[in-house]
């Protein structure tokens, strides 16, 4: 007998699949059984999820047996072989391996940036070199520093204020944004230009302020782009904490200096791989659903949120619709894309021959914002028919209602992006953003930083939106 809560949900379930059969834009037969079929399908994928779900352990043996996995690394090596590994296990029609290559760069030996105070000791900050970065000369860079909290600021100083001159960023992340991707858009442009836009100007270096909200002292990496109107200098991100420290002593003392050492590198391009796994469709098997996330992660910390627990929410959501019985429409595919953080290159490939086969992609999502309590689903097409189909979409919000899900207009996913010119709809999974930033790009971004329950709900609320996308939009 069914107990209380299940009842309640399963009664509000039907009630909002009503209201979905009477907006969709293709008439079913047998409604009441469809009815009550879609219902009991979202609560048993829901259910099997928080009961049996296996994308927390599965994180776990991601970021303990493998750990960090920067594009061409070895661990990037050993993660393919892992995520292959585990869909053999899964009983699927077909798993493969699609080459790609990827962009070969590595941290060598840790940074050294340090602050010098007239009369005192040399205080250390903080740092991380930022992806691609190139190192510094052998004994460092030793030369004043200067405070830049807008681009403005930066052209009026120009040459005669920066040349020979280390450039510190310190436009920090706008705290009255609830939306937290909005801040980290809205300052991260100073992370991934700035170094060319300081060399145009003569400067020897850049230091950036982390893109975290939160006052710590975890630096936080990611990727810089060079200019190749201009030398490549070298460029690192400080922690939080570093950067009000940093900010701080140049107000008290003029001619503040810092030096920086990094010996990092950029090696040839190296081989790697998308890994793909499907369930060929009963009625479109040449019709396409995919879903995954992004196998590689910066070379700090475990890549726990960023993008492990995408990874493994969307290989449950595929185990989860198998475990509840679901024969698919059309092919649904998981895909570990690689390359992400510093490339793009597993998901401009996978585009790319989607298109070169002529494929019909008609959805994709992407899991890449965290392992967090499930918030909304963002949506968006180059479809000229998106607009109507978005309507029917919108309708399923009711659906979601009794698990504080909402459904928007808005983005998708890096990886998934390069589909736009098929057509196919495209989402992004979008868990609560406010704690994301505490461990992006860090070395606190770690096993322990995700709860069990909140990556399970995020896996069937992947699986709910596939199941209503392949059974209802053409």
């Amino acid at each position: 007998m069914m107990n209380f809560s299940m009842s309640n949900r399963f009664t509000v379930s039907l009630l909002a699949v009503a209201l979905i059969h009477i907006c969709t834009l293709s008439p079913l037969s047998g409604q009441s059984v469809q009815l009550k079929k879609d219902a009991m399908a979202i609560d048993s994928i829901y259910d099997e999820a928080l009961v049996n779900g296996r994308c927390y352990p599965w994180l776990e043996r991601l970021c303990f047996d493998v750990g960090h996995r920067l594009s061409g690394s070895k661990n990037a090596e050993k993660a393919v072989a892992w995520t292959r590994a585990v869909l053999d296990t899964m009983g699927l029609d077909s798993v493969w391996l699609q080459p790609c290559m990827v962009p070969h760069w590595e941290r060598g030996a840790a940074e050294e940036v340090k602050m010098y105070g007239k009369g005192t000791k040399p205080v250390a900050l903080q740092a991380l070199a930022l992806g691609g970065s190139v190192a510094t000369p052998a004994g460092g860079i030793r030369a004043e520093v200067v405070e830049i909290r807008s681009w403005e600021e930066l052209d009026a100083l120009g040459e005669k204020g920066l040349r020979g001159r280390i450039v510190f960023y310190n436009r920090p992340m706008d705290p009255t944004k609830i939306r937290t991707f909005e801040a980290y858009g809205g300052c991260v442009d100073q992370r991934v230009t700035g170094a060319s836009r300081a060399a145009k100007y003569g400067a020897t270096a850049v230091l950036v302020r982390s893109m975290n909200l939160k006052i710590d002292d975890f630096p936080h990496t990611g990727s810089v782009i060079y200019d190749s109107a201009y030398t490549r200098i070298p460029a690192a991100a400080i922690s939080t904490k570093a950067a009000e420290t940093l900010a701080a002593a140049i107000k008290g003392q003029k001619n503040l200096e810092v030096s920086v050492r990094m010996s990092c590198q950029t090696l040839p391009d190296a081989p790697s791989y998308n890994v793909i796994g499907e369930i060929r469709g009963s009625e479109h098997p040449d019709r396409f659903i995919t879903m995954g996330g992004h196998l590689d992660s910066w070379d700090v910390g475990h890549g726990a949120h960023d993008d492990g627990a995408g990874i493994v929410q969307c290989m449950d959501a595929l185990r989860l619709l198998q475990r509840t019985g679901y024969k698919p429409r059309n092919t649904i595919r998981f895909v570990a894309f690689m390359n992400e953080e510093n490339g793009l290159r597993g998901g401009k490939e996978y585009a790319r021959e989607a298109i070169r086969k002529g494929e019909k992609h008609v959805f994709a999502i992407e899991s890449d914002a965290g392992g967090f309590t499930p918030r909304a689903l963002t949506f968006e097409s180059a479809d000229p028919a998106f607009d109507e189909k978005f309507q029917q979409i919108k309708g399923w919000e009711a659906i979601f209602e009794s698990y504080g899900i909402r459904i928007n207009k808005g983005g998708s996913g890096a990886d998934v992006s390069p589909l736009r010119p098929t057509h196919a709809v495209l989402s992004g999974y979008s868990p609560d953003s406010q704690r994301y930033f505490d461990f992006h790009h860090t070395a606190d971004d770690t096993f322990d930083k995700v709860h069990k329950r909140e990556l399970e709900l995020g896996a069937a609320t992947i699986a709910g939106i596939v199941y209503l996308m392949d059974t209802y939009i053409r």
